[in-house]
């Protein structure tokens, strides 16, 4: 250790109490954390890249200070779904300090991971008051049935007014207008849904029939209209 040689004069001082890190809550319970492994906590967090083009939702389940299960979800640039499947191979099985300090490909995701990281290091998680935590595999309980993202997308012109492309529900194909063209309810298809009858031998048609459904007052519509082509 080289010390300058104003501290080298200097008088010792004897040190008071030391009273270690303040205790955070994690899983049920009050921690002081002094290293890595003393971390437990499932979180999510959102990240964006600097040009502010994408963003990722970012899901982490950490046991005994190691990532045991990592949830990522991105919007924007197509580049990005590809840095999430390289991240979602990265962090599991790393520490929350090798993950923070782990290119991540993508400025999202990586800023993600630095908001999830102060959250966790400071006890702000999701499961800071839930006794034992969460189980490896709660971060899927997000995506719901089908195990896809819930998305919403809606555009809007003064022009043309409002169309609901995706709703939590799934992919929107009609809209129901009513007398004054206002929207009063959607139809949508849940994709997730379809897909696992496709997968099951259900034909593609039934299938389709079966995951279609209507939200709000679809039924009184006068009109109908397709939100992507009219």
């Amino acid at each position: 250790m080289l010390y300058t040689k104003e501290v080298e004069r200097m008088t010792c001082v004897a040190r008071g109490p030391n009273h270690g890190p303040a205790p955070i809550p994690q899983e049920g319970d009050w921690t002081r954390v002094s290293r890595i492994e003393d971390i437990a906590a499932l979180t999510h967090g959102v990240g964006w890249c600097a040009p502010q083009q994408g963003a990722c939702k970012l899901t982490l389940n950490v046991k005994n200070g190691i990532i045991e299960e990592a949830l990522v979800e991105t919007l924007g640039c197509s580049g990005m779904t590809h840095s999430a499947a390289m991240a979602a191979e990265i962090l599991p099985g790393k520490t929350i300090l090798e993950a923070l300090n782990t290119d991540l490909v993508c400025d999202a995701i990586n800023t993600a991971m630095r908001e999830l990281f102060l959250q966790i290091v400071y006890g702000r998680s999701q499961t800071a008051f839930s006794e034992g935590g969460l189980p490896i595999g709660a971060g899927l309980e997000d995506l719901g049935k089908g195990l896809r993202s819930q998305v919403g997308t809606m555009y809007g012109t003064t022009a043309k007014g409002v169309r609901y492309l995706e709703m939590a529900e799934g992919y929107v194909t009609r809209l129901g207008l009513d007398d004054n063209d206002e929207v009063i309810g959607y139809e949508f298809v849940h994709l997730g849904r379809m897909m696992a009858m496709i997968q099951q031998g259900t034909a593609a048609d039934e299938a389709l029939a079966k995951a279609t459904a209507s939200y709000g007052r679809f039924a009184e519509a006068v009109r109908t209209i397709n939100p992507r082509h009219e």
